[in-house]
Parts: structure tokens; C-alpha cells; sequence
């Protein structure tokens, strides 16, 4: 059996993660999403509302648990008995600082693997930051994040 971790802050979700989620879910037994708790970031939602929409916007997966976490990505992986954990890449400037991420993971722990995907084109330039900012100004976020999201970024920004 093969288990997995895709860890991130998902604030929000994105149809970028979403795709990743939908391709990682293919191909392993068992994935679980990691909210991260980082303290370097301000997150516009709680991580109980973060929770709330991933448990929303993947709930057709069987295969896909949603859970929270402090610390090291490595360390949670271990908890979990996950060997891969799934990291998407947008841009070559994803790929530096993923690598070295992967790197450093895996001369921790080596029997734990990081698996990347590229994300689809049609969402190589999204971000969580992206779809914040659009909704933000009241622009239209349908082609960025599903439909959940964009009535929690109504209720948040009144727009």
C-alpha cells in the first residue's frame, strides 16, 4: 500500500491544488492532506475553515483524508507511515527551493520520497496568493477556485 502526504498552508484551496490532489489520488492507495501551521505566514482563513474547504472540495476522493500539523513536513510523514510526500511545481523557481526542501527531508529520513508534480498549464500561474488578491478587489475567482471558496472569500471580503 502506498501512502502519501501533499502538505501546504491551502489558504485557500486552488483548482492548482486541486489538480495535483486529483493526480496524486491516481496514483497512490492513500493520500492525506497536511494543512501546515506556519507561523511566517498571516493566513486570511483558519485552519478550521482551511479544513472545511478541503473536506468539501474533496470529498469524491475515497482515497483522500484531510488532517492538521505543526512542524516538520518529514515528521509528519513519519506519523502518518506515509514514504512519498507530493509537492506540486508551477515555475522553475518552484523546482530550486522544492529541491532543496526534498533534499533536506531526505537526509533526514531516507526512506521517505518526495514525488513532484507539475501542475496542468491552465494553472501554472495560480497561487493561494493570487486567488486572495483577485477576490479581494471583488473580481471574479470562478476560474481560479471552486465554487466553496468563493463564497467563503464573499463572506470574508463582503464582495
Amino acid at each position: 500500500m502506498i501512502k502519501a502526504i501533499y502538505p501546504g498552508s491551502f489558504d485557500p484551496v486552488t483548482f492548482g491544488h486541486l489538480d495535483i490532489i486529483e493526480r496524486a489520488a491516481r496514483v497512490v492507495d492513500e493520500l492525506i492532506i497536511g494543512i501546515l501551521v506556519n507561523k511566517e505566514k498571516k493566513p486570511l482563513f483558519t485552519m478550521e475553515e482551511r479544513r472545511f474547504l478541503l473536506e468539501e472540495t474533496t470529498k469524491e476522493f475515497s482515497n483522500v483524508t484531510i488532517q492538521t500539523f505543526e512542524g516538520l513536513t518529514i515528521d509528519f510523514a513519519r506519523k502518518n507511515g506515509a514514504r512519498l510526500i507530493i509537492r506540486g511545481l508551477r515555475a522553475v523557481t518552484d523546482f530550486e527551493s522544492e529541491m532543496q526542501i526534498a533534499q533536506t527531508n531526505h537526509s533526514i529520513d531516507p526512506e521517505i520520497d518526495t514525488m513532484f508534480f507539475t501542475t496542468s498549464l491552465e494553472y501554472a500561474f495560480l497561487s493561494s496568493t493570487i486567488a486572495r488578491e483577485v477576490a479581494y478587489y471583488g473580481s471574479d475567482v470562478s476560474k481560479l477556485v471552486p465554487p466553496v471558496v468563493a463564497g467563503a472569500f464573499r463572506d470574508k471580503f463582503g464582495k
